[in-house]
């Protein structure tokens, strides 16, 4: 480890020429919560959480609720109220059962807590375990993240939290599923790295910037972001990786699951992801956002062919 990056993240750093630049941004990585953190955690009406299911398969899993059901607990730990749904990947491994030992570390994750209104996000990697509210989680890093390629949205309805749709499952994407995907502005990525935990990021652009080649294949650009490629460095050691995607308006969510690997040429850097296994769930009780106001720093999409 070099301050807070293992051998993958300063791999992809060297290769990239930026681990000066990398060291000066991990400064800004920390193990606590500060108020100014605890605060805006407070005003978040969604937490998305990153981790790897029994079957050692990552997700990206959306926990919702009224403002307040995330909250700072102390400097190092926080409360999510209700904590993962029922049905959702992650439930069974996140529900560590009665009685488990003091010692027990819990289960590695990756959150971010993006807030639309303002363009600002959060991201706190640590290990989780069932708490009084719902699900407590240990904080190990705590950073903010610039709003280059976050688009505005205005909070329409908090919803109740219960994301009770009915569920879809698959092992490849549908027409109706694929058409989604390429229409997104937005998602989520979740990724591990075996020994150092997991982390949870998001990813932005205009539409079309995600292109779904295939009902079991898709790929993104890799934008320029603040060189600590903590996504792409847990890839380069561990190529698991969960998406999720969001409908803004109706709450739908859909979580895919499978690898991921990252390939370069003089052009840029390209993500490019294989399904293994899909999870839509209908939107009952999730916030409800205003259409976007996308975000200046988007770049132009190109399309191929």
């Amino acid at each position: 480890m070099s301050g807070p990056y293992h051998e993958g993240s300063l791999a992809v750093q060297r290769r990239f020429g930026v681990r000066e630049l990398a060291d000066h941004v991990g400064r800004s990585i920390g193990p606590g919560i500060r108020p100014v953190a605890a605060a805006f955690l407070e005003l978040q009406p969604m937490l998305v959480l990153g981790a790897a299911d029994d079957e050692g398969r990552v997700w990206s899993s959306l926990l919702t609720g009224a403002p307040g059901f995330v909250r700072a607990t102390g400097p190092h730990s926080v409360s999510v109220a209700g904590g993962v749904p029922d049905g959702d990947p992650l439930a069974a491994a996140l529900a560590r059962p009665t009685g488990a030992p003091d010692g027990d570390p819990g289960v590695p994750v990756g959150t971010i807590a993006l807030d639309p209104r303002t363009r600002r996000r959060m991201r706190l990697n640590g290990t989780a375990r069932p708490g009084p509210r719902g699900l407590t989680i240990a904080a190990r890093e705590v950073f903010s993240n610039c709003p280059k390629y976050i688009q505005q949205r205005r909070l329409l309805g908090a919803g109740d939290g219960r994301g009770s749709g009915a569920v879809h499952r698959g092992e490849r994407l549908t027409a109706a599923q694929r058409e989604f995907v390429g229409a997104a502005d937005t998602f989520f990525i979740a990724t591990v790295a075996p020994g150092h935990g997991a982390d949870a990021s998001h990813r932005g652009g205009n539409p079309g910037f995600v292109r779904v080649t295939s009902p079991t294949e898709l790929s993104w650009p890799d934008y320029p972001g603040n060189a600590m490629f903590l996504t792409l460095g847990n890839l380069e050691t561990d190529s698991r990786a969960g998406l999720l995607f969001l409908d803004w308006t109706a709450g739908t969510t859909l979580q895919l699951t499978g690898t991921a690997r990252t390939d370069s040429d003089a052009r840029g850097r390209t993500v490019r992801f294989t399904v293994e296994r899909v999870l839509e769930r209908e939107g009952a009780g999730r916030p409800r956002w205003s259409a976007p106001a996308y975000s200046p720093a988007n770049p132009e999409v190109i399309k191929e062919g």
